[in-house]
């Protein structure tokens, strides 16, 4: 499955900030705490602590000041994030991951909550609102952006397959004979197919253009016709019986159909532009003191 690129933050910036606390707050434990014992040598809370608070604590100090200088200008300029609007930018950052299952995988690996996640969302629509007044996106650009992309607009042809994926010839003329006799593709998908990705969902691949899939797989796919299965098709995946259920046909792309797409594209953008000499200008109103020692 293909991913989005995140146009925000990500859950590897949260990892920044949450090793680094573990490195700060644990601090506060004894130095006698003893983490390790590696053939009767010991390894000490305060040698771990001050390793990590080498290696995270500035960079992690200096994403917290960050924050915090955004939480008091938020506050002073009045700034709040509905519930409505913090579930409606999650939902667009879970489809960025690829859905709720990559994205609680993603967590899962990371160590984070959602809790983590949504903090930071708050802390994005924060500075969006507070930059906002400051961005201005005319038609003319928008005309210019797509003119200039107007390529990656167009719709490519498609097709929508779904397929039966096996080891061997062997096993391919045995699913092969069932579909013949009549049986289901897509509970033969379920019961065969070695594609755990799309087996359970009886096969189904969806809509994919042109050098999408391996070219044995596509040329065949493409030279059906909608409610057709092929002979066995040899991959370097296996061998693929191939069940063509859609058909697109290209389109242009028209401009009034992507203009929120594109001001969206062409907002980020300037967003990304504008947020470090932003964020710089109000750190400036703070009285900043950094007291961290890193030996």
């Amino acid at each position: 499955m293909e991913k989005k690129s995140s146009k925000k933050f990500t859950i590897s910036v949260i990892i920044l900030i949450v090793v680094g606390l573990a490195a700060i707050f644990t601090a506060a434990f004894s130095k006698r705490e003893i983490v390790a014992n590696v053939g009767g040598e010991k390894i000490t809370q305060a040698e771990l602590n001050d390793v990590l608070v080498k290696r995270y604590g500035q960079d992690t100090l200096d994403s917290l000041i960050e924050k915090k200088v955004i939480e008091l200008e938020a506050k002073k300029e009045k700034v709040s994030i509905s519930d409505k609007d913090k579930e409606k930018e999650m939902d667009s950052y879970i489809e960025q991951y690829g859905g709720k299952d990559a994205f609680n995988a993603a967590l899962q690996q990371s160590g984070l909550s959602k809790k983590d996640i949504e903090q930071d969302v708050i802390q994005y629509l924060s500075i969006k609102k507070m930059l906002e007044p400051k961005i201005k996106i005319t038609e003319e650009d928008m005309k210019k952006y797509f003119d200039e992309n107007k390529d990656s607009f167009d719709e490519k042809e498609q097709v929508q397959a779904s397929h039966i994926l096996v080891e061997d010839e062997k096993k391919a003329e045995e699913v092969e004979k069932k579909i013949k006799e009549g049986k289901d593709f897509a509970e033969l998908a379920k019961e065969y197919s070695t594609d755990t990705g799309s087996a359970q969902n009886g096969g189904d691949l969806g809509y994919f253009p042109k050098g999408k899939m391996v070219k044995e797989f596509e040329d065949k796919a493409f030279s059906m016709n909608i409610g057709d299965i092929s002979d066995p098709v040899k991959t370097e995946h296996g061998y693929h019986i191939i069940k063509l259920t859609g058909k697109k046909a290209a389109k242009d792309a028209k401009y009034e159909d992507h203009k929120d797409e594109i001001k969206e594209t062409l907002f980020n953008k300037e967003l990304q532009s504008q947020y470090q000499p932003w964020l710089e200008g109000i750190k400036a109103k703070y009285d900043i003191k950094n007291n961290l020692k890193v030996s």
